[in-house]
């Protein structure tokens, strides 16, 4: 496997938040939805700083709700794409905007890990996208249906990986000012 895969470079990488909406958040266990939510405002703001873009999905806003308030807020300049497909790949327009963006790189956070978060990152994959899931800002309802999506993303060949490893990669050095920020944020 090239090692180019798992190396990120803010000019080739847009961030996907796949369907943190508020009736799905409220299925989930609080101290883990509020990490995931926590994690993906960390990696809205590093994008805010470094110009990396965002993009936001919502399935079928109807039954599910909007974004959830603080995420909302955070990517007030996005419009969500809307979607009733599980996989993000199967929305015309969601392909339309990835392609648009000219990114190779997608980091991929969101609910559920195993319903749309895999489904999508396997329809990355298919579409010659380089998916970087992020174990720390994806969850589901039960712990082993994210442990099992986890595995199955990376057997796939998804990279998985963290939060911070995410935002100090794409960093690249310390003593800059977005370094001093996101140093302040993870605290």
């Amino acid at each position: 496997m090239p090692i180019n895969r798992f190396i990120l470079d803010k000019e080739d990488t847009l961030i996907l938040i796949i369907d943190i909406q508020e009736r799905l958040a409220a299925v989930m266990k609080t101290e883990v939805k509020d990490q995931v939510v926590k994690n993906c405002r960390h990696l809205i703001e590093l994008a805010k700083m470094l110009n990396i873009p965002v993009m936001v999905t919502e399935q079928y806003p109807k039954g599910l709700g909007p974004t959830v308030p603080e995420l909302r807020e955070a990517t007030a300049a996005v419009k969500p794409v809307e979607k009733i497909a599980f996989n993000c790949c199967g929305e015309p327009a969601f392909m339309k905007e990835v392609r648009a963006l000219d990114r190779k790189k997608i980091i991929v956070t969101g609910m559920e890990t195993h319903i749309c978060v895999l489904q999508t990152t396997l329809g990355l994959l298919k579409a010659d996208f380089v998916p970087h899931v992020v174990s720390d800002a994806v969850c589901s309802r039960t712990k082993a249906n994210w442990r099992t999506s986890l595995d199955l993303m990376r057997s796939a060949g998804a990279v998985v990986t963290g939060t911070e490893t995410v935002l100090f990669q794409l960093l690249g050095v310390a003593g800059t000012e977005e370094f001093k920020a996101i140093s302040k944020r993870i605290k």
